[in-house]
C-alpha cells in the first residue's frame, strides 16, 4: 500500500467521528466537542484510503501574526509509510507565510527537524483529582467587559493575536482575574476537556500570581479532575503536584522559523499548547 494512493482532503463534518476514533486510538482525551473546538478555529485536512480517514492535521492561524499545527495523527496501520510528511506538506501549505509553532512527541520529533522546525523548550502535563484549597483573595470571575484586557495580555504574552479563540473559549468556559489600579494584571481560563477540565491560558506578572488564578479554579473544583499544562522552566511542576495533579507526559515545543516575539519579559504563558488544542 503506498501513500500515493491517499487523498488529502479538507476536514468535513462527515470525517469528524472518524477522527475522534483517531486520537482514542492515539491515547489521547479529545471528546467530540474538542474537536468541534479546534475545528471551530482550524483550516482541517484529513487522509483518506478508499473511503478511510487515515491520518489528520490542523491548523489553527491566529490572523497574520502565525500559526499552530494541531492534532496530526496517522493511523497506527499506516505508520512508517511517509502519511506524516504527506499530512505535514498540506500543512505547511493551508499556513501560508505565517510563523509556526506546534508541540511534537518524540516520534515525531525528527520529521519536524527535517521540516525547519526548532525545539524551543518542553510541555509539562499535569492532571489529576484537584485537592482541597483555599480560595484566593486576589482573584475574581472576570466580566465581559474584561475581554479586551485580557486579549491585550495575551497578545503581549503569545507573541500573536489570539482574541478568536479567547471568545470561543469565553463561550463554553470561565475566566478569573487579578486586578490591579492600572487594570487587569493576570487572567486564567477554565474549560471542559477529555476527561475533565482543563485550566489554561494563564497569563501572570510572577509565579506567585500565576499560582493564585491556578488556585482560583481548584479552589472550585476540589475532588474534580483538572489538567494543567507548563513548561520546564516556569517551575510550577512540584505545586501543582502537591495539589493533585502529577506530572503524567507532555511534549516538545518548536517553532518554524524561530522567530523571537517582543512579549513582556515579566509574563508567564500557559498556552493550550499540547494537548488544549491538540
Amino acid at each position: 500500500m503506498q501513500t500515493s494512493q491517499i487523498e488529502i482532503v479538507p476536514f468535513g463534518p462527515d470525517h469528524l467521528e472518524a477522527a475522534v476514533a483517531l486520537s482514542r486510538q492515539a491515547g489521547w482525551p479529545h471528546r467530540t466537542e474538542d474537536w468541534q473546538l479546534a475545528l471551530a478555529l482550524s483550516d482541517g485536512m484529513v487522509a483518506v484510503e478508499d473511503g478511510r480517514v487515515v491520518g489528520t492535521v490542523l491548523v489553527t492561524p491566529y490572523k497574520g501574526d502565525c500559526a499552530t499545527i494541531n492534532m496530526v495523527i496517522v493511523d497506527e496501520t499506516m505508520r512508517g509509510r511517509g502519511l506524516g510528511r504527506k499530512l505535514m506538506d498540506a500543512a505547511l501549505l493551508a499556513a501560508g507565510d505565517r510563523p509556526l509553532r506546534l508541540v511534537a512527541t518524540t516520534a515525531g520529533l525528527p520529521l519536524y527537524q527535517k521540516l525547519g522546525f526548532h525545539e524551543t523548550g518542553t510541555v509539562l502535563q499535569h492532571q489529576g483529582l484537584a485537592g482541597e484549597i483555599a480560595a484566593p483573595a486576589e482573584t475574581e470571575a472576570a466580566f465581559d467587559a474584561d475581554r479586551a484586557g485580557i486579549a491585550g495580555l495575551d497578545r503581549l504574552a503569545f507573541g500573536a493575536d489570539r482574541e478568536g479563540l479567547l471568545s470561543y473559549l469565553a463561550g463554553i468556559g470561565e475566566f478569573a482575574v487579578i486586578r490591579h489600579h492600572s487594570g487587569i494584571s493576570g487572567f486564567a481560563c477554565l474549560r471542559p476537556f477529555g476527561r475533565g477540565e482543563v485550566i489554561g491560558p494563564v497569563v501572570a506578572a510572577n509565579l506567585g500570581q500565576a499560582r493564585k488564578l491556578i488556585e482560583h479554579f481548584i479552589a472550585r473544583r476540589p475532588g474534580r479532575f483538572l489538567r494543567v499544562d507548563t513548561t520546564d522552566e516556569i517551575g510550577l511542576s512540584p505545586w501543582l503536584a502537591e495539589h493533585g495533579l502529577a506530572h503524567v507526559g507532555g511534549g516538545i515545543t518548536m517553532k518554524k522559523p524561530f522567530v523571537h516575539h517582543a512579549a513582556d519579559p515579566a509574563a508567564t504563558t500557559f498556552a493550550l499548547a499540547s494537548q488544549a488544542l491538540g
